[in-house]
């Protein structure tokens, strides 16, 4: 009997020793997490996509505003404005840092000379406006297409009469 309960003694103290264990002694191994990287040629295609999304859809405005009256280009800068806003807004890898920086001087630059063109500023100005616009844009085209491994293959400017 004696046996017994010395038996059934030593059981309950390894019960109820496991059940108040020292919790600090007990270290979780943290989860383990990948971030994956954007940049890598995996994931750049998709990454550049995003920001060239928002350039498509500015140079569908400014398309838009360059066959617009004068008066009516009230409406669309605010549109412009916006994207530029998204764009501005939009965070990046390190790796496109230079392709927003092309795609905001273009966005800028473009709302500029716009607004210029609405106050009947000097034609002149305007002009310069249309031609450092296009510049930017090219700049911003050679570095998408450094980024995704392609050659650009320049377009006529002008087509041949017959």
């Amino acid at each position: 009997m004696k046996n017994k309960l010395f038996g059934l003694i030593l059981i309950f103290s390894l019960l109820t020793g496991a059940c108040a264990r020292d919790e600090s002694a007990v270290t979780e191994s943290p989860a383990i997490t990948s971030t994956p990287d954007l940049c890598s040629s995996t994931n750049l295609p998709d990454q550049v996509a995003r920001v060239n999304r928002l350039m498509r859809e500015f140079d569908d405005y400014a398309e838009l505003a360059s066959n617009t009256p004068q008066a009516q280009l009230v409406v669309l800068i605010p549109e412009m404005q916006r994207i530029l806003r998204e764009a501005e807004d939009q965070s990046v890898p390190a790796c496109l840092q230079t392709l927003k920086d092309l795609q905001l001087a273009h966005m800028n630059v473009v709302i500029q000379t716009l607004m210029a063109f609405m106050s009947s500023a000097d034609l002149n100005a305007v002009n310069q406006g249309i031609a450092a616009a296009r510049d930017s844009h090219n700049q911003y085209d050679i570095e998408m297409a450094r980024l995704l491994g392609v050659t650009l293959v320049p377009q006529p400017t002008n087509t041949p009469s017959p």
